[in-house]
């Protein structure tokens, strides 16, 4: 009787033992998921943060080239350039939306994105110019302090990097 009962105990303590196993190892790739999301989310407010940046300095130059009466080949070097940079926001633009469902990252965004290309529109004055390349290093910025906030250690997101039910 004494041995049945060691036998179960032993059974049941492997059975315990191997269940706690089990989800310490679900946790472990939990948070390693959970990692491994918010580096691909930094990134993609890095990169695209980046290369608005970059067509924010393009369009600034081409205008500023308009205004001054820059030749003809300056201007089309520099209408080359910013179309590049234009095409560099795509990817990131599309890896945030694929990234965060928060609306308000995605808003602030989208407001930089818009503000920058709108640096097209003003190149009737200077002013206007600088104006508009103001106004888009805001929503840069604006952008910037809206992700940082997502990203905060401090800020949890349960709809985000929660596992499936079972």
């Amino acid at each position: 009787m004494l041995a049945a009962l060691t036998i179960v105990a032993t059974l049941l303590g492997a059975i315990v033992s191997g269940r706690f196993a089990e989800r310490a190892a679900e946790r472990s790739v939990r948070v390693s998921h959970g990692e491994a999301i918010r580096r691909g989310r930094l990134e993609a407010v890095t990169a695209l943060a980046c290369s608005a940046n970059d067509h924010r300095t393009a369009m600034w130059k081409r205008g500023d080239a308009v205004l001054k009466g820059a030749g003809a080949n300056r201007i089309e070097t520099l209408r080359a350039e910013s179309h590049m940079t234009r095409s560099a926001v795509t990817r990131p633009l599309v890896a945030l939306r694929v990234l965060f469902e928060d609306q308000a990252v995605r808003a602030a965004a989208d407001h930089m994105i818009t503000l920058t290309y709108a640096i097209r529109d003003a190149y009737a004055t200077t002013g206007d110019l600088t104006a508009a390349r103001e106004a888009a290093k805001d929503a840069h910025d604006q952008f910037v302090n809206a992700a940082a906030r997502y990203l905060s250690p401090a800020n949890t997101h349960p709809t985000a990097d929660k596992e499936p039910t079972r």
